[in-house]
């Protein structure tokens, strides 16, 4: 299938896709500081500059896109149609620099866990279940353990 817009266009459009404080990201920033939840930004310190650190707990926060790390079996983890291979490429090499990223953080002592951007679109009344984890009351790696809405499999 062709592209709806012209190449200028799209370049334009995708490089205007932000890496930090988005919607997303803010999302959990608001939710950590009203349990006054103490947590670095960003933190350059750490293996993989996790989104946010939160040293006290030793729990280092990823917040995904879940069409740019693949999140595995969600409606928007899809590949773009045109220049297929460039695109698996390119988000493939994104999921192996994520797991390399949280295997050097565990290594360093630290709890990792990835929370997907599908998770606060369908089900953010759930996300306490990330501060009991955080907390220590629940043991968790991903947030929500399965994606809210699923593509479905082809038969």
């Amino acid at each position: 299938m062709a592209d709806i817009v012209d190449r200028a266009t799209r370049s334009r459009m995708m490089s205007s896709i932000k890496g930090k404080n988005t919607a997303p990201e803010r999302f959990v920033q608001e939710r950590l500081e009203k349990r006054h939840i103490a947590f670095e930004a960003h933190a350059k310190n750490l293996p993989g500059t996790p989104d946010f650190a939160l040293p006290l707990y030793q729990v280092a926060l990823f917040v995904n896109g879940c069409f740019w790390h693949r999140h595995q079996g969600c409606y928007y983890a899809t590949t773009p149609a045109s220049q297929k291979a460039f695109w698996q490429e390119k988000l493939e090499g994104n999921a192996r620099r994520d797991v390399k990223k949280q295997t050097e953080l565990e290594a360093a002592g630290w709890r990792v866990i990835v929370i997907w951007e599908c998770g606060m679109k369908h089900c953010p009344e759930a996300f306490e279940e990330v501060i009991d984890a955080i907390e220590g009351e629940l043991s968790l790696s991903q947030w929500p353990a399965e994606p809210p809405r699923q593509r479905p499999t082809k038969a």
